[in-house]
């Protein structure tokens, strides 16, 4: 029984810092604390890197490889950096999230939610410290890149 609970108990924590990060990444886009898209993350971790508290790299397809070379220059970066990096799985969830989708838009303009960099450490993110733990934690067990995986709603 102790495995099945220990499953549980994960899955409750993975939901618990998915809804987290979810809270932060709104609360971030709010209070304009939040950089959308791999070029514009680049273009800030060059010019300001110290500001930068989370990078969020997202992606349903790990077989783009375009993508996957950009993630891991943006990964080296950050690690290099001492950002916390976080990689998702549910990029139509945060389309849903950060009102990205527009009925009236055809979906290839919508914004690229493939990079996003939470910045302003000052900010009052109440979930940073959440998903920040969850991060240490991946860390401690051998994940170079802790990842998740948001539910669809």
């Amino acid at each position: 029984m102790i495995p099945e609970q220990s499953f549980v108990s994960t899955q409750n924590r993975t939901q618990s810092v998915g809804l987290a990060l979810e809270e932060l990444l709104v609360t971030a886009q709010k209070q304009h604390c939040l950089t959308v898209g791999i070029y514009e993350s680049a273009k800030l971790l060059n010019a300001d890197s110290d500001s930068v508290v989370l990078c969020v790299l997202a992606a349903d397809d790990a077989d783009d490889v375009a993508l996957q070379i950009h993630f891991t220059l943006l990964q080296s970066f950050c690690c290099d950096s001492g950002i916390t990096i976080l990689r998702v799985c549910g990029v139509q969830r945060l389309r849903q999230l950060l009102g990205a989708v527009d009925a009236n838009r055809n979906p290839a303009e919508h914004g690229d939610l493939h990079c996003m960099l939470v910045t302003n450490p000052e900010a009052d993110h109440r979930r940073l410290q959440e998903v920040g733990t969850y991060c240490q934690e991946s860390l401690r067990l051998d994940q170079w890149v802790p990842e998740l995986v948001l539910q669809e709603r």
